[in-house]
């Protein structure tokens, strides 16, 4: 079973447009409203693939009233805990390339005694986890290192810790000896200091990552595809890449990437190449939609040797395809 955790959820509504102009009246063509927070989507990521997932999910005021329905519709398993503050919203405009300009609000305050209470809930639940996937922003006033706690306290009892986050709290995180970490390729260069131009860049700034605690190191590269590093006396890199013929979001790709990865075993090649085809099926679909096995084509993925010398397009976080 694989437990997640999103300390700042989100209802994320999701507005496709030819074109974005800045000061222009602009017709959408759809608009989506889908849950969001990236434990949130990995959760329905796995749950959509038929895995066993339960996420623990704090919540506040209407939207994490509404949060809750939408995901008790859609039979998630889960843990809620009721918080003071408002669960956020956040608003993505997608373009018909494929470029993605998301709008992130915030977040509400937890205050130590709700932090106290979310900690509990996922401890509670961790012991029949073989997986506790920590990951998204953290709230305003939450400190950098209550990840780094929890993962501390999951590798003591023998459960492996992934954590998807970024900037100070990615960092603290590394110091606590995670499993895996799954920066994205600004989160990786933002993390170690590295320019990440070339493929060698993106690998050397993983290998950094591990050295500063992370067993295994699974970069999303944006349009270029994915790079896994693990760690250790015996280190072992690979190297991916797919191509999405319509991109239509990248909204939640990346948590997609995390759970094909982790379902399909989060070790090798294998799990690489799951992970590639998983995230290239949630950029073919709206919003933050995550795939279904009909959506899943693991013919679109390529492994390969890892060639240092290989470019990084400009950009190749914005998702166009291939990813």
């Amino acid at each position: 079973m694989i437990l997640t955790l999103t300390l700042n959820p989100s209802l994320d509504r999701t507005i496709e447009v030819g074109s974005l102009t800045r000061g222009a009246v602009i017709r959408a063509g759809a608009a989506h409203l889908d849950p969001g927070g990236k434990g949130v989507n990995v959760s329905r990521a796995l749950l959509a693939n038929q895995v066993r997932s339960c996420a623990v999910i704090p919540y506040g005021g209407d939207e994490g009233r509404r949060l809750i329905g939408l995901l008790s519709a859609a039979g998630l398993d889960m843990i809620t805990v009721p918080v003071a503050g408002s669960t956020r919203s956040n608003i993505s405009l997608t373009e018909s390339d494929g470029t993605v300009t998301k709008i992130n609000e915030p977040g509400t305050a937890l205050s130590p005694s709700e932090l106290d209470t979310i900690a509990d809930a996922v401890l509670g639940a961790a012991h029949s986890a073989d997986w506790v996937v920590a990951s998204g922003s953290l709230p305003p006033e939450v400190p950098a290192d209550v990840y780094a706690r929890l993962c501390r306290r999951f590798a003591d009892a023998g459960i492996n810790v992934a954590i998807d986050t970024s900037r100070p709290a990615l960092l603290a995180a590394l110091a606590a000896g995670p499993a895996l970490v799954k920066p994205n390729r600004e989160e990786l260069a933002e993390a170690t200091g590295i320019p990440i131009a070339t493929l060698g860049d993106a690998i050397g700034a993983a290998r950094k990552l591990c050295a500063m605690g992370a067993r295994a190191v699974l970069a999303s590269l944006g349009r270029d595809g994915a790079v896994l590093v693990e760690g250790g006396a015996e280190e072992q890199v690979w190297f991916g890449e797919s191509f999405v013929a319509e991109p239509r979001s990248t909204v939640g790709a990346g948590d997609a990437m995390l759970a094909g990865f982790l379902a399909a075993g989060a070790r090798g090649e294998e799990a690489l190449a799951e992970a590639l085809a998983w995230a290239t099926a949630a950029v073919a679909l709206p919003g933050s939609r995550m795939p279904h096995p009909r959506d899943i084509n693991r013919d679109l993925v390529r492994l390969s040797p890892p060639d240092p010398n290989l470019p990084l397009r400009p950009g190749a976080d914005s998702g166009a395809s291939p990813i």
